[in-house]
């Protein structure tokens, strides 16, 4: 079985290079799950369902997303529209698990592909240096318990690259993938780790890399000359497709390889 994770996507310019690689690289690399990191699609910041649509209609079978989930609010009642044993398109967009008890939506998915093959995808998001919200790896354990599908995709969206190592560790053995998201840049640690679980610290941004992690440049640079507030603003320029390739045995869900990839125009 071939899955792949596409990094963050960042406004339009992530939205239009992700149209022009996913189908190409769905089926040369006979691609059997998509999953795409959504949480920066609309303008850089936030997601909307139209662009949810948007991805779904691309080829994505479930959209992850992080600390930014909540900018677009429309969002939130696309969230809430489905019970949890749905499988319509707002049940297959996940917010981090660790979120504080009934936020809107939900930290997983667990369905089936066409095949019948099941499989699962957790999102969570770190502690260190983000916001306030449950720990990941209790988190993690609490849903490994309840998840029934051998193929399981964890989405960490953290900061700290050692607590994005730590959790791929501690998973090691018990699901298929540990991919990181959140800073943008691609890390080039991908591999399988001891036990058969698939490891990134960071996948990179599917967006514009003239910028400044997908921000318009002197828009960040004069933040960080004066200390003061600005609005930002998504870049456009140099636009790039970050994704990983990570291949498993569907019956036992450990994975045996794993491939980087970087698309430009």
């Amino acid at each position: 079985m071939r899955i792949l994770f596409v990094g963050d996507v960042f406004g339009s310019a992530g939205r239009r290079i992700v149209r022009e690689h996913l189908g190409h690289v769905i089926a040369g690399h006979s691609i059997d799950l998509v999953i795409i990191n959504a949480e920066n699609a609309a303008g850089g910041f936030g997601l909307t369902p139209a662009i949810a649509d948007e991805l779904f209609d691309m080829g994505a079978h479930v959209l992850t997303t992080g600390n930014h989930v909540w900018d677009k609010k429309e969002i939130i009642d696309y969230l809430k529209s489905v019970p949890a044993d749905s499988h319509e398109r707002p049940r297959r967009i996940v917010r981090p698990a660790n979120y504080a008890p009934g936020s809107p939506g939900y930290g997983f998915y667990q369905g089936a592909l066409a095949s019948g093959q099941t499989y699962a995808v957790v999102n969570l998001q770190g502690r260190v240096f983000m916001a306030s919200n449950e720990d990941p790896f209790r988190v993690a354990d609490a849903l490994l318990a309840e998840i029934t599908a051998k193929v399981i995709i964890v989405d960490i969206h953290a900061e700290a690259t050692s607590e994005k190592a730590a959790l791929g560790w501690y998973l090691d053995g018990r699901v298929t993938a540990v991919i990181g998201t959140h800073t943008h840049v691609p890390t080039a640690d991908n591999r399988v780790l001891n036990n058969g679980t698939a490891y990134q610290t960071d996948v990179g941004m599917s967006g514009p890399y003239d910028s400044i992690i997908g921000v318009e440049k002197h828009l960040v640079i004069e933040r960080f000359l004066t200390g003061m507030p600005a609005k930002f603003e998504a870049a456009k320029g140099d636009p790039r497709m970050a994704a990983l390739i990570v291949e498993c045995d569907p019956a036992t869900g450990r994975a045996f390889s794993t491939e980087r990839l970087l698309l430009g125009e």
